[in-house]
């Protein structure tokens, strides 16, 4: 079943969900919740969906990067972004540590704010703990592309938006992006939107 994703203005999306118990995780509930999330994504599509953006305040997140979606990507681009596949995969409860400064510039979407996109500074190596979908506990420690989906899906669990992280000059809708900045490169973004503002951020 696919759910509907809220959008900007929602005030769900501006506040920290709520925690789960190891009960809850296993529940009938959070399992069937977690599937319609899956059918979700998938329909949007997306590479990650946080529990919020369907109106739920609970710690819960789902992410998959699939393959095909790199089509469009050239290898260069794939390489620029440490962009590689990720498998389906659920996060619930997760704490986020930073092992780089947030200083990576790329564009970034999110399904509730469509048709928008901004250069958001990210840290490139990241470490996550948090339950998988049968309350087992999971650690991971990801890299590039992977560790920008952590950051930006755990956000939504604490009620931030990329709008709060963005370069704001950057800030422009999915037509002009394809038009304007599509073909750039990071050092071209780096370059013409400036480091320094990035680090600021840090």
């Amino acid at each position: 079943m696919r759910l509907k994703i809220v959008s900007v203005g929602e005030a769900v999306l501006r506040t920290k969900a709520r925690s789960l118990s190891i009960e809850e995780i296993r529940s009938t509930y959070i399992r069937d919740l977690i599937e319609h999330m899956r059918e979700t994504l998938h329909d949007a599509p997306g590479v990650g969906l946080a529990a919020p953006q369907i109106g739920i305040p609970l710690q819960l997140a789902v992410i998959e990067d699939k393959a095909e979606y790199h089509a469009a990507l050239s290898d260069t681009e794939l390489v620029e972004r440490e962009r590689r596949p990720v498998p389906f995969h659920v996060l619930v409860n997760p704490h986020l540590q930073l092992l780089s400064q947030p200083e990576v510039l790329f564009f970034e979407g999110c399904l509730s704010l469509p048709g928008f996109t901004a250069v958001v500074p990210r840290a490139s190596k990241v470490v996550v703990g948090a339950f998988d979908h049968i309350g087992k506990p999971v650690h991971i420690e990801a890299t590039g592309w992977y560790a920008r989906i952590l950051q930006h899906e755990i956000d939504h669990l604490q009620g931030t938006l990329y709008v709060d992280r963005m370069l704001t000059r950057s800030f422009s809708s999915l037509e002009n992006y394809n038009r304007c900045w599509k073909a750039k490169s990071r050092n071209d973004l780096e370059r013409e939107l400036g480091v320094p503002e990035a680090k600021l951020l840090t």
